[in-house]
């Protein structure tokens, strides 16, 4: 019989162990998040049908931009929902299955394939990549009110998309520099 390994730890490595706990309710404080954020997908996507198909004027609730700019950016907001809800995805379960405890689905038939080799780096460049993918939406639906916006907003939201580039590729490059070589790896 084996002893269970809490009963080997002193009272304070006890406690400083059982403090990753503390971040389930933020775990949880983000799923109510991303419940949030479908009811905003829903919203949206409503508005979208209903201006489109029962109103059959989208230019008269669009404030003058065409009805195929309307449309686009209406789906440029969704896809910007959908993908800041893979972002809450990535940070509950990689960040719960990483700091707080394990979550258990080994041979589970939906989990992600990323999960099996999540560590706080992968998460990290995963996260990085995400925040890019929302950055890109967001200079994309800048380009496209590029009439009605300033050149110094304009600059800003492309030196800030870029800057979330640079971050991304030097944690890319953090991580490839701090995992061992094949060779090395092989050694051991």
């Amino acid at each position: 019989m084996t002893t269970p390994v809490t009963s080997r730890l002193s009272p304070l490595s006890y406690l400083i162990f059982s403090s990753r706990w503390l971040q389930l309710p933020l775990y949880l404080g983000l799923i109510v998040a991303q419940g949030i954020y479908v009811v905003q997908f829903v919203r949206e996507l409503w508005h979208l049908l209903v201006t489109t198909l029962f109103h059959n004027g989208i230019d008269a609730a669009s404030g003058g931009e065409s009805a195929e700019t309307t449309i686009m950016l209406t789906v440029l907001g969704l896809i910007d929902v959908v993908m800041i809800s893979n972002l809450l995805v990535m940070v509950i379960v990689g960040g719960y299955e990483t700091f707080v405890s394990r979550l258990n689905l080994d041979g589970h038939p939906d989990q992600p394939e990323w999960l099996s080799h999540v560590n706080a780096t992968v998460l990290k460049v995963k996260l990085a990549m995400a925040i890019i993918g929302i950055s890109s939406i967001h200079l994309l639906a800048t380009f496209i009110k590029a009439d009605t916006l300033g050149s110094q907003t304009i600059m800003w939201q492309i030196l800030l998309h870029l800057t979330f580039v640079v971050s991304a590729v030097a944690l890319a490059y953090i991580d490839k520099l701090t995992q061992p070589s094949p060779r090395h790896a092989d050694a051991h």
